[in-house]
């Protein structure tokens, strides 16, 4: 009986190593692998960035343009400090539960991390007023848009927001900071579709050349043309 279970238990635990092994395998060499619809040969007037923490990307624009006003959706009240002098609005989609309950990586539970693995948990959009436009480094690149470029990732970006009303729906739940706050969102979280897929996603519906499955940060980066 003993020797059954030690049989069962170790081919269950070469199963998660080998489905590990391969999930890292592709996420490392999938970003290299580029897709998407090509350039649409317009004028760039917009400059948007994709900024990296090292672990998430966030899609940073101007709070406004001819093509959107995010403050419209996105009120200033819903911030402790917010206002018409940030230019620049974050946003990212991800995990109800890393957003809210791991504001550092010393708060991670294990809990967290599985539904968030299997798709058990609910999900968000974190939003952070810049005052000033971001800077070009390894962790934040520079994508210049035409008109309808930007206007197909915003219908994308809103798109992913839950709203009621019409009014994105804030989460009453402290930020990291007095600039950030988090809504609630439409679609599941898994190691399948992470915050970076969603960023990745996001690029190849503007025709943005990047990797063909980005769970990473770093294949989001490194993958953009």
């Amino acid at each position: 009986m003993i020797k059954t279970f030690f049989r069962y238990f170790f081919r269950a635990l070469l199963g998660i190593i080998a489905f590990l092994v391969l999930w890292l395998a592709f996420a490392f060499f999938l970003p290299y692998v580029h897709n998407g619809y090509g350039p649409l040969r317009e004028n760039k007037s917009i400059t948007v960035y994709i900024e990296s923490n090292g672990v998430h990307t966030d899609f940073v624009m101007p709070v406004k343009t001819m093509q959107w006003d995010w403050s419209k959706k996105l009120a200033y009240s819903d911030f402790e400090m917010a206002g018409p002098s940030y230019e620049y609005v974050a946003v990212g989609w991800g995990d109800k539960g890393f957003f809210i309950g791991t504001p550092t990586w010393a708060d991670l539970k294990f809990s967290t991390a599985f539904n968030a693995a299997f798709g058990l948990s609910t999900t968000a959009m974190h939003v952070t007023y810049k005052r000033f436009q971001p800077k070009e480094n390894e962790q934040c690149r520079r994508i210049e848009l035409s008109a309808l470029q930007y206007r197909i990732l915003v219908n994308y970006i809103r798109s992913s927001f839950q709203a009621k009303e019409g009014k994105f729906i804030a989460i009453d739940h402290p930020g990291y900071s007095e600039h950030d706050c988090f809504y609630e969102a439409n679609g599941t979280y898994s190691l399948f579709n992470t915050c970076n897929v969603w960023t990745g996603n996001g690029l190849r519906c503007i025709g943005v050349s990047t990797g063909t499955w980005t769970p990473l940060a770093g294949g989001v980066l490194q993958g953009v043309e």
